[in-house]
């Protein structure tokens, strides 16, 4: 079976860092890199919680590159108070011994698609600053890349302003350049990911995997979670950017529609807002395919099993 030549672009973070295991758990994906950028936390602790992952999955041969450190026009807007100053609240990983690729990740991400034999899927889990710089300095980019998996967005309400989510809130700039740029995208926005909660029986059922991944992934969820129970009165944490990996490999556990979406760049009130023309109001062609919902038993029950395979080596 081909692999699945893929990029990830984020912002580790409790979520991103779910994300990393379950791709790097992936024996569908080739990932020819991880790029990070300024998000959740700062660049240089994107950047070495990346890293960490990659040590803590045994996966040291996945190059990681750092990208820009703040967004386009914006100074850059973190969530420590969601994530730790660390970024993996809950854990105390060690830091990471193999190091950052030298080469800028924007350029590295221009180079790769150039030269890429066959469209690349990218994953964006964080600000999509990278992307969006990288398709202002060389869109012929644009006919390399097979489709963009968005995690991002807030259709009914946001997450860190009433309408805006934080991905789309923290570079709305970047998000507009991407979603007026012709590209195959899907996104994956909070109204989707807010119904993948991390229940106490489904985190304990992470636990179970064991040494290394299980208790890693639920402390991690366990501490991160506590934020959303106490503000939206969830049952535990909500999983955003798994949900982008559970889609290039099991498209099934969602459901989605075409849309035409652009993001407000103007209006202080509603900046980053995720504008979805539900009813084709404005009769412009659909870019996105918007997934409107989502298996959440059936994508807990996948991210255990595949979690599973680090303690077999991933054979």
């Amino acid at each position: 079976m081909a692999l699945l030549p893929l990029i990830i672009d984020c912002d580790p973070g409790v979520d991103d860092a779910i994300a990393l295991l379950l791709a790097l758990a992936a024996p569908e994906l080739d990932i020819l890199g991880i790029v990070t950028v300024g998000g959740n936390v700062p660049l240089s602790v994107t950047s070495a919680n990346a890293r960490r992952i990659c040590e803590l999955a045994q996966c040291v041969d996945v190059p990681v590159f750092e990208g820009c450190p703040r967004p386009i026009l914006r100074q850059l807007v973190t969530a420590e108070e969601v994530h730790g100053v660390t970024g993996l609240i809950g854990v105390d990983l060690p830091p990471p011994t193999i190091v950052a690729q030298p080469e800028h990740g924007v350029a590295w991400m221009i180079r790769t698609l150039l030269d890429a034999s066959e469209p690349v899927v990218v994953a964006t889990l964080g600000p999509m600053t990278n992307l969006a710089m990288a398709i202002v300095q060389a869109p012929q980019i644009i006919h390399k890349i097979q489709r963009v998996v968005i995690m991002g967005g807030a259709i009914t309400h946001g997450n860190i302003t009433p309408s805006a989510e934080f991905n789309f809130y923290c570079d709305p700039h970047a998000a507009q350049i991407i979603f007026t740029a012709g590209l195959s995208l899907t996104l994956i926005s909070l109204d989707v990911t807010h119904t993948a909660i991390a229940t106490p029986e489904r985190l304990q059922a992470l636990r179970l995997i064991g040494q290394p991944i299980g208790p890693v992934v639920a402390d991690l969820l366990g501490a991160y979670g506590a934020y959303d129970q106490q503000r939206h009165g969830f049952a535990g944490a909500p999983l955003h950017d798994p949900c982008v990996i559970a889609y290039l490999l099991m498209p099934e556990l969602f459901q989605t529609r075409d849309y035409y979406v652009e993001i407000e760049t103007i209006s202080p009130p509603s900046l980053g807002r995720t504008i979805v023309d539900w009813w084709q109001t404005t009769g412009r062609p659909a870019n996105a395919k918007v997934a409107i919902s989502i298996d959440a038993e059936g994508f807990y029950q996948f991210l255990t099993k595949r979690l599973q395979r680090f303690n077999h080596g991933l054979n």
